[in-house]
């Protein structure tokens, strides 16, 4: 795909992003999609209400309604469209700054686009093909103002809130300054937790700290966690479709941790799991522990849900799914990735023993992330061809299914282009910090050696 990539199209607005481009996304959108009506939603980034009056019109302009949604959480907005089977399109860029805004397309399931069903919608962008409707037949725009509500209400009816409620727990809570700050607080709050709070007031501009849930940027809920003795810190991105957790001692879990605790406590034997290529060791060994499958993907939302609905075809029971970035799946709930959500299922765990204690057994291996940003194709271009001279010159057989990761069997490595930005992406995995290390500065110094030369 051209336009589209593993969770959507993103762009910093005013240069890869433009009103001009969403109007013409929505058109296409409008056109290829059956339904008379469409849900739109947005994040609470600045830009935002900017591209849902482009969307709109863009959707208006082939004869599609519109249920405008408001700010709302991204499983919030998937919710609705699967409640009124609607298709619907979501202004979110996510985890990313603030400068950058998207667009990611749901279908009329409550389920994000396939990579098929979003190839059909770019031939139509990219041909400016779309079914303009008459003056008397353009869409109208409604608001609907309860989508959050519902969403809570819902949540609140699939968790085991009187096992929480038993626990009395404190949480402090981190929602990044996103649309999560409209729901998660007064969420756990009717969990029965005691609630502390920080960076939850909405602001695009995202004044408290950067929208990904990194250990970089979550000093001030660790601190809050340790002022205020909780038992758990919780924090979302942009969209809160990812949660990750800092434990009672207020130090940050990582995201293959809590997956690995999740996968642990709800796969049984038989089970399928699905993860993305840079999948972490501490999953595959609650796999073969538990005796389920684990498929692998390339990276990104759109990938792993793609392969989750081949396993459902196929009769598979898929309990847990997701990357090691906070974003996990709970397919027999809701095919989205749900902040809120896996937040509660992991206070189900906190619920009986110290945070600590539920990812003791998955904190054996280091992770090391590099990003590497480029400025033009030929950059791109020389760091790709690197890689793959890399890794044919490694020891070790190279996967290929997204990037190319090599296994050592003590560690691995990954060496990948983002989906949704400018950067060519390492990771490294290792029992060893140093080994790990060792591994993601040898792959960064062979793709930096290479733009060097241009």
């Amino acid at each position: 795909m051209k336009l589209f990539g593993s969770s959507g199209t993103r762009g910093v607005v005013g240069e890869s992003l433009t009103p001009e481009f969403v109007l013409r996304v929505a058109k296409a959108a409008g056109t290829v999609w059956t339904a008379d009506r469409v849900a739109i939603a947005r994040d609470t980034r600045t830009t935002g209400e900017m591209f849902v009056n482009a969307a709109a019109s863009g959707l208006a302009s082939v004869g599609v309604d519109v249920d405008d949604l408001g700010v709302v959480p991204t499983p919030a907005a998937v919710r609705y469209c699967e409640s009124e089977s609607i298709p619907g399109v979501v202004i979110t860029a996510s985890h990313n700054p603030p400068e950058f805004n998207g667009v990611k397309l749901v279908g009329d399931d409550g389920i994000e686009l396939s990579v098929e069903e979003l190839e059909r919608i770019e031939d139509h962008i990219l041909t400016e093909e779309f079914d303009v409707a008459k003056w008397d037949e353009v869409g109208y725009c409604r608001p609907v103002e309860t989508v959050n509500d519902d969403y809570r209400e819902e949540l609140l009816a699939n968790v085991d809130r009187e096992a929480i409620a038993a626990a009395n727990l404190t949480v402090a809570l981190d929602t990044g300054h996103g649309a999560g700050s409209l729901v998660t607080p007064d969420f756990l709050r009717e969990l029965g937790c005691e609630v502390r709070t920080v960076n939850a007031q909405p602001d695009g501009h995202f004044p408290g700290r950067e929208s990904e849930p990194v250990p970089e940027n979550l000093g001030d809920l660790e601190r809050l966690v340790r002022a205020t003795d909780a038992d758990v810190g919780i924090a979302h991105d942009g969209d809160a479709d990812r949660a990750i957790f800092v434990d009672e001692h207020g130090e940050t879990i990582s995201g293959e941790a809590s997956l690995a605790a999740l996968a642990a406590a709800f796969l049984e034997p038989g089970d399928f799991a699905v993860s993305a290529v840079n999948v972490s060791q501490r999953l595959v060994d609650v796999c073969d522990d538990v005796g389920a499958e684990l498929e692998l993907t390339p990276i990104g939302a759109t990938n792993l849900i793609t392969r989750i609905r081949e396993l459902w075809r196929a009769g598979e029971n898929v309990p847990v799914a997701g990357e090691g970035n906070g974003g996990v799946f709970f397919p027999n709930y809701r095919l989205v990735r749900d902040g809120a959500y896996i937040a509660a299922k992991f206070l189900e765990l906190v619920a009986e023993r110290p945070a600590s204690d539920v990812v003791a057994p998955y904190q054996d291996y280091y992770n090391v992330r590099i990003n590497i940003e480029y400025d033009s194709e030929a950059e791109l271009t020389a760091m790709l061809n690197a890689a793959d001279e890399y890794a044919a010159a490694a020891d070790a057989t190279p996967n290929t299914t997204d990037g190319y990761r090599l296994d050592y069997g003590d560690a691995w490595v990954l060496v990948r282009p983002s989906g949704t930005e400018p950067k060519v992406r390492i990771y490294a995995e290792g029992r060893d910090e140093a080994r790990a290390t060792e591994l993601a500065e040898d792959a960064e110094d062979a793709l930096r050696a290479a733009i060097a030369d241009l």
